[in-house]
């Protein structure tokens, strides 16, 4: 899906990291909602809530999970999903683009 309809997106940006991670919130009437962001390169720990799934729009995305030893690598096109309540690493070399979906288990 290249568009999102009907939706509201929130103004103010979630900044992590210095700003080398940034996102915007887009709410569905539904009530789903969803983060379209960039991540600069280098090195980055997050921690979870809810399962989300992560889309690569645009570069490639290096992910370290959880009770794994393995980094894995997503590019444009692909995703992957992480779980709820937990801390993972990504990695990014140059520029991503991506949208994350937070799904309700």
């Amino acid at each position: 899906m290249d568009k999102l309809k009907n939706v509201t997106i929130v103004k103010k940006a979630n900044v992590y990291f210095e700003g080398k991670v940034t996102s915007r919130t887009v709410l569905f009437e539904d009530g789903t909602r969803k983060t379209l962001g960039i991540i600069l390169p280098g090195k980055y720990e997050f921690s979870t809530e809810e399962k989300e799934r992560m889309e690569v729009l645009a570069g490639k995305i290096n992910i370290l999970l959880p009770g794994s030893e393995t980094w894995t690598s997503y590019e444009a096109g692909q995703s992957f999903e992480i779980p709820a309540n937990c801390r993972f690493e990504i990695a990014v070399e140059d520029v991503s683009d991506y949208c994350c979906s937070y799904l309700k288990e």
